[in-house]
């Protein structure tokens, strides 16, 4: 079945692309969900016009992601956890953590544009996020996680 995108879908695409899903992951859950419309000749000849008109002003935006990746490049983050023995955390950090420290930096990246491999941290040092700032640009950002001062 093809399809599309009305938003963007993890682990499928971003909004506005031309997808092949299987009958019932369309029929069942895109569709009912608002998520994707079928992909009939008039809607890709609409989507074709739509995307004309979009490319223009696609360009700015990747400039201004890419301004943004080089700003985020230059801040450095230390999340403070805290530490059983060793340097084994109490709980966790995970990408909204990460998120909640840009946004006290005055950045506001979502946390669902943010990767980490393993999707939790549970120990202390170094790591690297994967942020996407747009379909087309995304950065690996470097932070630490350090115990938490008493």
């Amino acid at each position: 079945m093809e399809l599309i995108l009305k938003q963007n879908v993890e682990n499928l695409g971003f909004k506005d692309d031309l997808v092949k899903v299987k009958d019932g992951y369309g029929r069942n859950f895109l569709i009912p969900q608002g998520k994707a419309i079928l992909a009939t000749v008039s809607a890709k000849k609409v989507l074709a016009e739509n995307l004309k008109q979009k490319a223009f002003k696609e360009k700015k935006i990747i400039g201004d992601a890419n301004k943004l990746g080089k700003k985020l490049a230059e801040i450095v983050i230390k999340i403070s956890s805290k530490v059983s023995g060793g340097d084994k955390l109490f709980g966790s950090v995970s990408a909204s953590d990460l998120a909640k420290e840009f946004q006290a930096q005055g950045h506001n990246i979502e946390s669902n544009a943010i990767t980490i491999p393993g999707r939790t941290i549970k120990r202390l040092g170094s790591y690297t996020a994967k942020i996407r700032l747009h379909r087309e640009v995304s950065i690996e950002y470097n932070f630490d996680v350090i115990p938490e001062k008493k």
